[in-house]
Formats: C-alpha cells, structure tokens, sequence
C-alpha cells in the first residue's frame, strides 16, 4: 500500500463532522512519553502534516495552517499517528527539534507535571553534579569521575549478568537497577541522557527494518 493510501484511509477514518472539522491533537515525545502540547488539526493540516513529515496544525487565532516552529525553528519531526476508539481525536508522536512550549519550555504543562520516571530520576541525577560528596552518593560518584563511574557500571553488569544465570530474579531486578542507576550516572558524566541511546536504538531497528524490505 502507498503512502498515498495509507493517508487517504486514516483520513476516512476519522470522524470530522464531530466537532466541526476539527479534532485535538495531542502531542508525545516519541523517545520519552512526554506529552509536549495540545492543537487541532482540519484535513489540511492533517494531509500537511503526512506529506512534510512536520506537524502542522489549524489555528483558530490566525485562521490558518500553521507549522510548529515555522518561526522560531522548534519543528516536531512526525514519528506516528494514531486515532483513539471513537476516531474524533489524534495521538501524534514526534521527536521535538528544541523546546515545543513558546516559554522556552520542554512542554505545555508545567515541568511539575507527572514525566516518566527515568526522566525524573535523570533530572535529579543532573542535580547532584557539584554537590557535596558527602551528602550524596550520587555527588560522591561525580566528585570520583569518569573511571570509577564506568568501574561500577562494568562491576553492576557482572552482578546482573551472575543473578541471571543462577535464576535469581529478586537478585537480578535488584542488580538490573543498579546497573540502570549508574548507567545513567555515566551518560549524565558524559553530557547524555537516555533519548540519545533511545534515539540511537531507534535508527538501528529503522535500518533493519529497510534493509529487509
């Protein structure tokens, strides 16, 4: 089936005379789970969006398409669509090209808002560089540098890898923790966060999957 195809069926499926030619798209971070923002697309905007592969959306104010970032540069690069169960509105991921809020924010909602907890526990991480060694083992890891960082993820795989193969898996979640935490630790060390290796695995599985085509 065509691109072509696969848009003109999405289009049909979709329930437009609902709301008046309109339908709330809401907008993920395909790499994080992030909801970014809410905007609503017409047909237009939707067929747009498929055929640039960057979201454009109707605005109501403007009384017109409208391409994020058309402006200020902060694209979101489109990853999917999907409709919800009563074909009236659209889950749009992406991977942001900048900040999507227009207060120079990662997302529309306040960053009080619930994240994914491995971003939660990213930011706090990040948050323990510089500080008192002694009041943080996290700060004591980043005081201690590159290599001892690396040692304990080397020393955290071993362990993950041991609880595996004797079939301990209370051991082995305990130890796949570890290893996680201090995975990120080093990635943070290194000015990385884990969208990058997510990124990365995504463009592994994109080649794999057109090298087989």
């Amino acid at each position: 089936m065509t691109d072509n195809k696969i848009n003109d069926e999405l289009n049909s499926q979709l329930d437009w005379e609902k709301q008046g030619g309109l339908l709330p798209a809401v907008i993920q971070n395909h790499l994080t789970g992030k909801v970014l923002m809410l905007g609503y697309m017409n047909q237009a905007a939707l067929a747009k969006t498929l055929e640039t592969n960057l979201v454009t959306f109707f605005s109501r104010s403007k009384n017109r398409l409208w391409t994020k970032g058309e402006e200020s540069g902060n694209t979101l690069n489109l990853i999917a669509i999907d409709k919800d169960c009563d074909n009236d509105s659209l889950l749009v991921q992406v991977i942001p090209q900048g900040p999507t809020c227009h207060l120079k924010r990662e997302s529309c909602w306040p960053d009080s808002n619930a994240h994914p907890f491995i971003d939660n526990l990213t930011q706090l991480i990040a948050s323990r560089k510089g500080e008192d060694p002694e009041s943080s083992y996290t700060a004591y890891l980043f005081d201690r540098g590159t290599k001892r960082i690396a040692q304990k993820v080397g020393e955290e795989g071993l362990e993950t890898a041991l609880a595996a193969a004797t079939n301990d898996k209370p051991e082995l979640i305990d130890e796949a923790s570890d290893l996680i935490y201090h995975l990120l630790v080093l990635l943070e060390d290194q000015a990385l966060t884990m969208s990058d290796i997510t990124h990365n695995l995504m463009q592994r599985h994109q080649q794999a999957t057109t090298e087989k085509k």
